[in-house]
């Protein structure tokens, strides 16, 4: 069964695109928050403390960023999820299509993302400082919250996607 947020959301090949490229995408997300905190926060390339534990880090648990992805996902749908099926002349398939446009607005995103401190060091501490214990959950709790204050939307669970009055 699957869960549809919004009235509209059916469009069944991107919750697939969405759900296939889960893995890789929220890898990625660690991987380039970690880039971008030690060009921008670091940028003579000083080795401390901080920086040894953000290199030492290889594996990362994604459980913790599972509700950003399906949140950030939903909104993506909201957004520019359409229903109706294009006509590609370009031979390419919906999934094809699907696939590079919700990669494109998720690294365009993240990249955005990052300007914002909180957000780096959000995940920064799900992934590398304290993801075993309650820390990192409250910082899933932070990362949600970023999402909806960024897009004045809030995802909620069992009752779907609301528009947040300005």
């Amino acid at each position: 069964m699957v869960r549809r947020l919004f009235p509209s959301d059916k469009n069944h090949i991107l919750m697939d695109v969405q759900a296939c490229q889960q893995e890789v995408l929220m890898k990625y997300l660690v991987d380039f928050v970690k880039q971008y905190y030690q060009l921008h926060y670091n940028p003579l390339g000083l080795i401390d403390d901080i920086i040894l534990e953000i290199n030492k880090e290889k594996t990362y648990p994604m459980e913790a960023f599972e509700e950003f992805y399906h949140d950030l996902s939903a909104v993506y749908r909201y957004k520019h999820g359409e229903v109706q099926l294009e006509i590609l002349f370009d031979g390419s398939t919906h999934f094809e299509k699907y696939t590079a446009e919700w990669i494109a607005y998720f690294k365009q995103n993240i990249m955005a993302f990052c300007a914002n401190k909180y957000f780096l060091r959000a995940v920064l501490d799900i992934s590398v400082f304290h993801h075993l214990d309650r820390v990192a959950y409250l910082a899933g709790n932070r990362l949600k919250y970023f999402l909806d204050s960024y897009y004045d939307i809030k995802v909620y669970k069992y009752r779907g996607i609301m528009e947040i009055a300005s």
